[in-house]
């Protein structure tokens, strides 16, 4: 809606949604977490519209318009984010797939002050490559990789969130 009521001098909303709507109940809960990660596969190179979401109504009321820009979350958290694409890495970074993942890293950092991300790439996408005709992959090389790389970049994402976990007490 851009009615940039959260960021009226003064005004009863100044930093927080003011629209009504399924959303309200949860943005009305204290904002005490101590940490979150948003997890989203990446589609036509991009996070997914839910997670772009988070960059409206959840977050950007938090966001000042200072410069430099400043947050108005009561402190600092830790943040991740975790994604997964069917693109391997060359291909992502050739085709600027990481520019939305740097966006998202990058909004979550300006709101919550820290924000770690992670990326899985050229990930399993079928059960079975022989239902689907998509002859520019190579099922054997998926299958490897899912029993190779798949498993280690998980072991990544837990350990991750356990020095989160460790962080945090």
């Amino acid at each position: 809606m851009s009615c940039f009521a959260c960021k009226t001098r003064d005004g009863k909303s100044y930093g927080k949604c003011a629209m009504k709507d399924s959303l309200t109940p949860v943005l009305k809960r204290p904002a005490k977490p101590i940490s979150f990660f948003v997890g989203s596969p990446i589609y036509f190179g991009t996070v997914t519209g839910e997670t772009r979401f988070l960059h409206g109504a959840p977050f950007f009321p938090y966001m000042t318009y200072t410069d430099p820009p400043g947050s108005l979350f009561s402190r600092k958290i830790l943040t991740g984010l975790i994604c997964t694409m069917n693109a391997p890495e060359e291909t992502a970074r050739e085709r600027g797939f990481d520019r939305a993942i740097a966006m998202t890293e990058m909004v979550m950092r300006m709101v919550f002050g820290v924000c770690e991300s992670l990326v899985s790439y050229d990930t399993y996408q079928f059960e079975d490559y022989s239902k689907i005709v998509a002859p520019r992959f190579d099922p054997e090389k998926k299958a490897r990789r899912r029993a190779e790389v798949f498993p280690a970049d998980c072991q990544k994402a837990f350990d991750m969130g356990a020095r989160f976990v460790g962080e945090l007490w």
